[in-house]
């Protein structure tokens, strides 16, 4: 199982991640981007949402995935907790994400960048820096 980090950065806010394998990868991530807008133990999901997205690297997957999410997060109020993936691979990714709203909001993404963001294959498994933007 994944696990992440916040780390310093000078205008945003950023996450180190290290994961398993890619899914692994694009959970942990959603869920350290979330746990920066709301106590995840505090969200119910109740609501179910599919998303597919196609891409031409794993970098821009990574962020058009969370910035669906926080698209998501912005518009219907949802934090998502729970993900499975029907596919994933570099360039796409169908899913469906669970979540629900945050009895409490604790901070506010925008939205994910570029931002020196490479997603790196280890022998241990993936591992990225991510910044967002608040």
């Amino acid at each position: 199982m994944g696990r992440w980090q916040e780390i310093d950065h000078t205008a945003d806010l950023a996450l180190h991640i290290w994961a398993d394998d890619l899914p692994d990868l694009f959970i942990t991530t959603a869920r350290g981007t979330f746990a920066l807008v709301a106590d995840l133990a505090q969200v119910r999901p109740e609501r179910a949402v599919a998303v597919t997205l196609d891409a031409l690297d794993a970098e821009m997957l990574l962020v058009d995935w969370l910035n669906e999410l926080l698209y998501q997060n912005e518009v219907n109020g949802l934090v998502f907790t729970e993900f499975s993936f029907e596919s994933l691979s570099p360039t796409h990714l169908q899913a469906t994400v669970y979540g629900g709203p945050a009895p409490e909001r604790l901070g506010y993404v925008k939205a994910a960048t570029f931002h020196n963001l490479v997603v790196q294959q280890t022998p241990q498994g993936y591992e990225t820096e991510i910044v967002l933007d608040t």
